[in-house]
């Protein structure tokens, strides 16, 4: 039944593409049918367990990935900004409407597989997929320098690809394995790939590159900005979280060795992943293009990820309040990231300009939008009882879980017993501050005092704007509030 979320988008896009049916109704129609498919599967797992039930629903071949509970999360997340990115989807010209409902489709259908694929290389190729129609949309209908945009950004994550298939090739020879599933029962007796520190090097420079580490993460910001809103909010919604679903998939099958496969690099990754939270939240700041702000947030926000993953690998495995943090803030960022790009799309729409300044007073215009903005903008920097701040908070609290006083030793032991995990989230709790600084000087600009003559020229949103805005909302104050609902 899972290979129907694959083969219903493809579908829905070949019959646009090539047999000219209606746009919109088609790829309408299909985000529908793998939302209600998407979420009778993870409801599915839900309800079952993960014993035998799951095979009759979900075909052999498939059950391992949803077995884990980040698959599950990825998938709803996938099914959820989908239906939202078409469902509000607004082109400049009719004409246009075929070309972003083909991509759009063919960007989930990637996502979709990989995040349910169970053979490693499928679980490669998929992303692949998806990461064609990002580029061509770039390049044919994004802003500003579209065509240098759209190269670079093909050009960094060409190359993580090829890192990243070094990586996988190296890991199925010496584990003598092709599936995810193969490579976790040998690990579970005792096995280890031989270049253990290498994979993981390659693994790490790879997949952190298409979720932006730093410094590899220049490509990112001007891509979502560039980018058509649909693009925009899968690209930096859903497809951006293959990276750190990889990363975890691996450390998780790997269970207790994972401090063996990674620990050569954790430290490494501690020092980087500040650069994402510091420097390019600084960066964000200095911002005056709403888009170009929303990009390096995205970008920023990706450390506080990468942080879970460290404190998952630095506890050997054992953290899994780490693991279920980092899935909930995946979720939580992606419906957050997508309900803006969505909404700034539509400021664009209206207004025609994305420049803050040149903004001012849009809620006199449309009260409904700025209270969009502002829960979309609250949830991204952390406000209780939305998502990302129960995501935030549960990462945080897992870097000290299991820790004591005096108890550490290395390089940051005279730092009051503290470990590098500890001293990294100490100093990554900055972020917070930058994030809300950024966030809420642009909602000020753009929503707030006197209207000015480009808010002037908005006149309301249509049904489809509201409802698709509503939904992701909806689900970020729901899991804010009911955090348990993802993480079981």
């Amino acid at each position: 039944m899972l290979t129907w979320l694959i083969l219903i988008p493809v579908l829905a896009s070949a019959l646009i593409g090539l047999c000219k049916a209606p746009a919109r109704p088609t790829a309408l129609a299909s985000a529908a049918a793998t939302l209600v498919l998407g979420v009778a599967a993870v409801l599915s797992v839900v309800c079952c367990g993960h014993g035998d039930c799951l095979s009759s629903f979900m075909g052999q071949e498939m059950q391992f990935s949803l077995r884990m509970p980040m698959s599950c999360a990825m998938l709803l997340l996938t099914v959820v900004v989908t239906f939202a990115a078409i469902y509000g989807m607004r082109t400049a010209h009719p004409d246009e409407a075929r070309s972003w409902s083909v991509s759009t489709l063919l960007i989930s259908a990637g996502a979709t597989g990989a995040f349910i694929s169970d053979h490693v290389f499928a679980f490669f190729a998929f992303h692949e997929l998806a990461l064609i129609p990002t580029f061509v949309m770039i390049g044919c209908y994004g802003r500003g320098e579209r065509r240098t945009i759209a190269w670079r950004t093909t050009l960094y994550l060409g190359l993580a690809s090829m890192v990243l298939l070094a990586g996988l090739v190296l890991l199925c020879v010496e584990m003598n394995a092709m599936t995810f599933s193969a490579i976790a029962a040998k690990a579970y007796m005792g096995k280890l790939p031989e270049s253990a520190c290498l994979i993981s090097g390659l693994l790490l420079l790879g997949f952190g590159t298409l979720v932006s580490l730093f410094p590899f993460h220049s490509w990112a910001a001007p891509a979502y900005a560039s980018a058509p809103t649909p693009v925009a909010m899968l690209h930096a919604g859903v497809l951006k979280k293959f990276g750190l679903y990889g990363l975890f998939l691996i450390a998780y099958i790997f269970g207790p060795s994972v401090g063996k496969l990674f620990g050569c690099w954790n430290n490494l990754l501690l020092l980087l992943l500040l650069g994402n939270v510091l420097w390019v939240g600084y960066v964000a700041v200095s911002r005056t293009r709403l888009d170009d702000l929303l990009g390096n947030s995205s970008v920023m926000h990706m450390g506080y990820l990468f942080l879970a993953f460290a404190c998952y690998v630095a506890s050997g495995g054992e953290n899994m309040l780490a693991f279920k943090g980092a899935a909930l803030l995946m979720v939580a960022h992606g419906l957050s990231i997508a309900m803006l790009f969505l909404l700034t799309g539509q400021i664009e729409s209206q207004t025609r300009t994305l420049e803050i300044n040149s903004l001012g007073g849009l809620a006199r215009k449309l009260p409904l939008l700025g209270f969009l903005f502002g829960l979309a903008g609250m949830a991204s920097i952390g406000l209780p009882l939305l998502a990302n701040f129960a995501g935030e908070l549960s990462i945080f609290i897992s870097c000290f879980q299991g820790w004591s006083p005096g108890e550490a030793t290395g390089c940051c032991s005279w730092l009051g017993g503290l470990g590098p995990v500890q001293v990294t989230v100490v100093i990554a709790l900055w972020g917070l501050v930058i994030s809300a600084v950024y966030m809420l000087r642009a909602f000020r600009n753009v929503f707030e005092g006197e209207v000015s003559s480009a808010s002037a020229r908005a006149t309301k949103l249509s049904c489809a704007d509201i409802i698709s805005a509503a939904l992701l909302g909806f689900l970020l104050l729901l899991l804010g509030v009911a955090p348990s609902l993802l993480i079981i």
